[in-house]
């Protein structure tokens, strides 16, 4: 498949094909202040993969980190995840963490992956099959992760970048956080950018929830990008960036990657130049 977005009629035609797997990684709180219409149920045999406390470096000082190769290894497999499973991953704000999601598997070396457009509310309003949230155990699969380390950049080589611009930054946040004419969410941070970034508010690729058609993508990051360098993917806290990045590989072959730490490792006190 390796298609990265498909519609509720692809998945629900899917239904019955052993080797697919739903994933659904709605978040329990987000500081887009997006409110989700249904909370508490999930499509019908989806398994929950949980951003938060499961898949994130628990051990790393900033937060939201991806987790290493074995940890993702190991929890996948719980999952019942195998190598060739095809994955579709959602969650009830739309098209919001899941992308985050599936950048994670293709970092970890798993093509087969697409994100749900308009994620649970799309499926509901088309009166899929949706059930309530339980614990289940899953027969353990052979899912086995190859770390690509070219897909995710570290504050080194964001600080590297900004002298040899060998590589376009570009961040999700609003234009007012951007800018650094509103506050960050998140207490003791710097305002601002990182020097040469470009910005792309994620909410201009969406519209009610599911991803804008190929020729407005198009027009939006042509209007903010005018070289053929590769692409590097910023925001808060990693997540809203990936949403980008998937706008960005609907229309585009340029390599891309993510800034993992983003705004809650540059922003944080002094240590990184900003601008404004």
């Amino acid at each position: 498949m390796h298609t990265p977005l498909v519609s509720c009629q692809w998945l629900f035609d899917q239904f019955n094909n052993p080797d697919l797997i739903i994933l659904d990684c709605s978040p329990a709180s987000n500081k887009s202040n997006l409110i989700p219409e249904f909370t508490s149920i999930k499509i019908k045999g989806a398994r929950i993969f949980d951003t938060e406390n499961i898949f994130v470096d628990t051990e790393n000082e900033v937060p939201n980190m991806f987790p290493s190769e074995a940890k993702f290894t190991k929890e996948c497999q719980k999952l019942g995840i195998n190598n060739k499973s095809i994955i579709v991953v959602y969650d009830n704000l739309g098209i919001y963490m899941s992308p985050r999601v599936w950048w994670m598997f293709k970092t970890m070396g798993h093509n087969n992956v697409s994100v749900l457009d308009g994620g649970l509310s799309a499926w509901k309003h088309l009166k899929f099959p949706s059930e309530k949230y339980k614990q289940e155990a899953f027969t353990k699969g052979n899912f086995k992760a190859v770390y690509h380390s070219n897909y995710v950049y570290n504050a080194s080589f964001m600080l590297k970048n900004i002298t040899s611009k060998a590589c376009d930054v570009v961040d999700a946040r609003s234009s007012g956080r951007f800018l650094g004419e509103l506050p960050e969410p998140r207490k003791n941070m710097q305002s601002g950018h990182i020097p040469n970034a470009k910005n792309i508010p994620f909410r201009t690729v969406l519209e009610n929830g599911f991803m804008k058609p190929k020729e407005e993508l198009k027009k939006i990051f042509n209007e903010v990008l005018q070289s053929n360098k590769p692409l590097i993917f910023s925001c808060g806290s990693g997540v809203t960036a990936c949403i980008i990045l998937l706008a960005s590989e609907l229309i585009s072959e340029t390599p891309k990657s993510l800034y993992d730490g983003s705004w809650v490792e540059w922003g944080l006190g002094n240590k990184f130049p900003v601008d404004k």
